[in-house]
């Protein structure tokens, strides 16, 4: 029985249990909350991963490459997808928004209003500072990735500037690499059981008032965002990365089905790693640079929302607003993502720094309350996707990819 289980393709028992998760969940109803706690402990499983499989993999990545010029290479290319896919994404949000006016006709009474944030103070030099940590002992404690992402690659930068004299630990980190890997095989055998349960969870208690209200919402934020991964992401590896579209979905189906069921990239960081590199193909030196960077500051999934939201919001509220303001709502959703990577809750500081800047009420956040799980869920399956497509992008144009390893079903 358990050698059946464990001869199943792990992409195969994840597909299956999201599907049965959500049937169960319906089936079962509110009281699917119970189980809950096994997603709980899958969720943590993960997480106690991030720091160790930043540090050690970043680390000896950046030391592998071997030349500073060509991390500059990797990390120049990375941002510029970054910041393309972002800035499309964000216009296709506006564009779905005033087509389809989610905010228009809509019964807010019938909606059950979450609470509305506090206005947050944050800084445009209190983003710059988040970057650059104060204590590397304390950013591990806090797992905020991107003072960590900067901290590893100085010493990885450190380790190739020693040359001879940092051969001895760059072996400790190319060994420690190693054996997170090891470590992230042995925790994503319990992702089918976290899975059904995040999901059974999920598909229970979803307010269905509030989804049947704002329906049209979710479902243009559901559309966006496979627009985003179906036409976008698999666009840039049809045409810029030259690889086959079909054999890149199956080697991020791990990652895409936590990812959906946890809402959480840095959560689903490790598995996302996992896929890039054994089942993709992707070198170690770009794969844990790209992702890691990505987990933080790529956000196409969130970027597209908020152009949708704050068309809601602006429809809700009666704002007009002119082609100036979608300018500026397009400008602030890709600056926001990067400079808000460092501080938790990004997604909630781009929102109220968007709507704060166009003349939108933060109540929009109280009026999505209900069904912001479900939306966020999508978004983060969109961001995770986009990690993989623009890490697998980037290791073709510096030739760090096994297109072999790609093509092959030999996946895990």
């Amino acid at each position: 029985m358990l050698r059946t289980w464990f001869e199943i393709p792990l992409w195969q028992r994840v597909l299956t249990a999201l599907i049965l998760g959500v049937l169960t969940g319906w089936a079962w109803g509110p009281d699917a909350e119970s189980i809950k706690w096994i997603g709980d402990f899958f969720i943590r499983s993960i997480k106690m991963l991030v720091v160790p499989l930043i540090f050690f993999s970043l680390v000896s990545g950046v030391a592998a490459i071997g030349d500073l010029r060509k991390l500059g290479a990797v990390g120049g290319r990375a941002m510029l997808l970054f910041v393309v896919t972002g800035q499309i994404s964000v216009w296709l949000g506006l564009g779905l928004g005033t087509l389809v006016a989610p905010g228009s006709g809509v019964d807010t009474s019938a909606i059950e209003m979450g609470a509305t944030p506090e206005p947050n103070p944050t800084t445009a030099v209190d983003m710059i500072l988040s970057i650059v940590p104060e204590s590397p002992v304390q950013v591990m404690a806090d797992v905020s990735v991107l003072p960590l992402i900067v901290f590893s690659m100085l010493i990885g930068i450190g380790i190739l500037m020693a040359k001879e004299e940092g051969l001895p630990v760059q072996k400790v980190f190319d060994s420690g690499a190693v054996i997170m890997q090891k470590v992230t095989m042995v925790v994503m055998e319990l992702t089918p059981f976290g899975v059904f349960a995040l999901m059974a969870w999920v598909a229970g208690t979803l307010g269905f008032d509030a989804l049947l209200a704002l329906g049209k919402l979710v479902a243009l934020n559901y559309a966006g965002c496979l627009l985003i991964i179906f036409v976008m992401y698999s666009a840039m590896i049809k045409f810029l990365a030259k690889l086959p579209v079909r054999d890149f979905f199956r080697g991020i189906i791990d990652a895409m089905a936590v990812s959906y069921s946890t809402a959480s990239s840095n959560a689903t960081l490790p598995v996302t790693l996992r896929c890039a590199e054994r089942n993709l193909g992707v070198s170690n030196s770009v794969a844990s640079f790209v992702i890691a960077l990505g987990a933080t500051i790529n956000m196409n999934g969130t970027a597209m929302y908020l152009g949708l939201a704050t068309l809601f919001g602006a429809q809700i509220f009666g704002v007009d607003l002119s082609w100036a303001d979608y300018f500026l709502i397009s400008i602030l959703a890709t600056l926001g993502a990067v400079g808000a990577a460092g501080i938790p809750g990004a997604g909630l500081i781009m929102m109220a720094l968007v709507f704060g800047a166009v003349g939108v009420p933060l109540e929009t956040i109280a009026f999505v309350a209900g069904v912001d799980r479900i939306m966020d869920m999508m978004r983060t399956t969109t961001n995770v996707s986009g990690d993989a497509a623009v890490a697998t992008t980037v290791a073709v144009m510096t030739g760090e990819i096994d297109t072999g390893e790609m093509v092959s079903a030999d996946d895990v």
